[in-house]
């Protein structure tokens, strides 16, 4: 498989060099932390002459004797090397029974550097504090963007990209697929094993027909606004029979995951977050159309998606804004900063331009605003909003 540099994490790894926490890369399955690791690994062995990598991949066979945290701990302290720099990288911690135990022993010494990856629905960012009783740095790697996918195939019109990128998304080993068919084919099985394999025998779930039809429904409104009583409502329509409580335990289930995000609402005027009615982004738009199909698609919903995911990746924290009845896409906010950002498909009916721009300039704070759309153009401002053609700002940083 072809592999590129993924420099944003690769940098964020390399700044923790030196550091007491334990780092854990989590991500869902398939987006690339072993190979993030790997290159890890190869940056270590390159630049730290004194570095002894102690490394350890739960996915190979050979190290299927160290899945009980006594032999893992046996193990690593068997590799120590007194005088060096012991880097402790291990690839699936979660395979190994016990690990915590063996992690917190190992971090108590202080004697190594230590690097996990592991499924999301196992390392929840959550759990780290409870599961490592030191210090814990969680780094989240998610599937490719549209600039490392335009990396990957050597693009360089971000336009062009994006059309590509809508309907093939970012999970990288379906690209090694020639044919749409067997490319979706791939991202349903990942899609199935996230399901099925983590969240299914992580919390003992039963009814595994409501979660496909949970699933199912949550892609299909992306960026709706819904509430686990609209969506017990929705499928109890026909002879399915449901409950807010059940919805709403499986909805957290999914989000703790990192499968699908959920963004609170956000009332711009009064400064307070809105309890009723949330919206749920996935973390890459492909599984969408791998599982229902890429008939009646929903190219504004998409490239909300898209942009939602993206603004995650830099680091904002997201919410749905409200403003006199109207809505804001997105709040995206990161320490000091605040944005304030509307997603289009097209805006050159000037009746559609009115709608995205309308509720930003009722905004009465200096914080920044745009819009973002498939121009095919530079970007402008409008009455002080900016105007983005979405692919060159996708590629933006």
């Amino acid at each position: 498989m072809k592999l590129i540099e993924r420099t944003q994490y690769m940098s964020r790894l390399i700044n923790t060099i030196g550091t007491p926490d334990i780092k854990v890369i989590t991500g869902v399955r398939r987006c690339g932390k072993s190979k993030l690791l790997e290159a890890f690994i190869g940056y270590v062995g390159d630049h730290i002459s004194d570095a002894q990598v102690i490394h350890i991949n739960f996915n190979l066979i050979e190290h299927e004797h160290l899945m009980e945290y006594h032999a893992l701990s046996d193990f690593i302290r068997e590799q120590y090397v007194p005088g060096k720099r012991n880097f402790v990288c291990i690839d699936e911690i979660q395979m190994c029974q016990g690990f915590e135990r063996a992690v917190n022993g190992l971090h108590a010494s202080e004697q190594y550097e230590i690097y996990l990856t592991g499924s999301n629905a196992f390392l929840l960012s959550s759990d780290l504090a409870t599961l490592f009783t030191g210090r814990t740095l969680g780094i989240e790697v998610f599937p490719f963007s549209l600039g490392e996918f335009m990396q990957y195939y050597a693009l360089t019109d971000p336009s062009e990209a994006l059309e590509r990128y809508i309907t093939e998304g970012g999970m990288a080993g379906s690209y090694l697929y020639q044919t749409p068919q067997d490319r979706y084919r791939y991202i349903e099985e990942v899609f199935n094993t996230l399901i099925v394999k983590d969240i299914k025998f992580r919390n003992n779930l039963r009814n595994m027909s409501l979660m496909d039809r949970l699933t199912d429904f949550l892609m299909d409104n992306i960026g709706n606004l819904s509430s686990s009583r609209s969506i017990a409502g929705a499928l109890t329509a026909g002879s399915f029979k449901t409950n807010d409580r059940s919805i709403a335990s499986y909805v957290f289930y999914l989000c703790h995951a990192f499968i699908f995000y959920k963004l609170s609402r956000y009332d711009i005027q009064g400064k307070k977050y809105l309890a009723t009615q949330d919206k749920y982004y996935l973390v890459d738009h492909s599984f969408r159309y791998a599982v229902l199909g890429t008939r009646n698609m929903n190219y504004g919903r998409t490239l909300e998606n898209i942009v939602a995911v993206e603004l995650l990746r830099r680091g904002y924290e997201l919410y749905a804004g409200v403003l006199y009845k109207k809505e804001i896409d997105f709040v995206a906010v990161r320490q000091s900063e605040k944005c304030y950002i509307q997603v289009s498909d097209d805006i050159t009916n000037n009746d559609t331009f009115k709608r995205e721009y309308e509720p930003l300039l009722k905004i009465n704070d200096a914080y920044p605003k745009m819009i973002l759309a498939r121009t095919h153009h530079d970007s402008y401002d409008y009455e002080g909003i900016r105007i983005w053609d979405i692919g060159r700002w996708l590629i933006s940083g």
